[in-house]
């Protein structure tokens, strides 16, 4: 059977990180602080019907333990949603883009913590790295105190270690259909939603029907390419290549994050904090391939894995 090039293959992966790293500024472009609430039910009243539909037999192959684990985590995800959604709204979509990627320096330091094992020292030094890029990038070289949003989007980041880490323990989802998990932690997340948004400012309802068109293509954006695009080629790409190389490629949002941030919203900075963009790219590339060197260079049996 013929295989088709890598290029091609890692094409609508890269495509993923893209549209990942315009989704800042398109929920700079939709939301308000007022109107973080009903923004993220309509987003996801429009994805829960389709993902719903392609994992309705999963659906009904999960047993009790199962739905609340997923519940349970839906709440985290929930949580993730918000603090980044609300501090997307109060700093710029470059910041909001680069502080989210210290992800990928805080989970592994948090499994090494939790396991007792020594991370590379490479790794350690990628970490201050990035750390030492964030103090830049929102300072502007002053090492000012963070703005609210991007204390916000940290949070995020830090919710999101407890995500990734609560997913890899959780006994109750072990073997359970990633599709049909996934479709649980966001209903579960979609309802806490339903339920805060009559206390937290306009109905849904009245803020959908005063979008405008652009504003009604950026939503689309963020339902159709960041989430159902995105998790379907996930699911198809762990299958036509590595796990590693898909992690590799996806790495890249925080760069495309940046370039959207730049060049679409105007975002402007001084020499200092372009400098703290730098560091942070770097740091974070530099300790994902610090931490599992192995993986990078040799590729996994596939799998299917979660969605970021």
């Amino acid at each position: 059977m013929r295989t088709s090039p890598p290029l091609l293959r890692d094409l609508p992966v890269l495509l993923v990180a893209v549209v990942w790293g315009s989704s800042f500024l398109a929920v700079k472009q939709v939301a308000e602080p007022d109107t973080v609430i009903a923004m993220l039910v309509v987003r996801f009243g429009l994805v829960l019907p389709v993902l719903g539909l392609a994992a309705h037999r999963a659906l009904r192959r999960l047993g009790r333990r199962e739905w609340l684990g997923g519940a349970l985590l839906g709440l985290i995800l929930g949580g993730i949603f918000l603090l980044e959604t609300y501090g997307a709204v109060h700093t710029s979509a470059t910041n909001a883009g680069l502080v989210i990627s210290l992800t990928m320096v805080f989970t592994p330091l948090a499994e090494s913590a939790l396991s007792r094992t020594r991370l590379p020292r490479a790794f350690l030094a990628a970490a201050l790295l990035s750390l030492l890029g964030v103090a830049l990038l929102t300072g502007d070289g002053g090492f000012a105190a963070l703005s609210g949003g991007d204390l916000l989007v940290l949070g995020a980041a830090v919710v999101r270690t407890v995500h990734v880490l609560a997913m890899s323990r959780t006994r109750a989802i072990e073997g359970t259909d990633s599709l049909a998990l996934t479709w649980v932690q966001l209903a579960s997340a979609t309802l806490v939603f339903a339920l805060a948004a009559p206390f937290a400012g306009p109905s849904p309802w009245s803020v959908a029907a005063s979008w405008g068109p652009a504003q009604w293509a950026w939503l689309l954006h963020l339902t159709v390419f960041c989430t159902l695009f995105a998790f379907f080629v996930q699911m198809w790409a762990v299958r036509a290549t590595s796990p590693s190389r898909v992690s590799l490629l996806l790495g890249t949002e925080p760069l495309w994050a940046a370039v959207f941030g730049i060049t679409v919203a105007g975002d402007r900075f001084g020499l200092p904090a372009l400098c703290g963009v730098v560091l942070i790219l770097a740091g974070t590339e530099w300790g994902r391939r610090a931490v599992a060197p192995a993986a990078v260079r040799e590729p996994e049996p596939a799998r299917v894995s979660q969605p970021a």
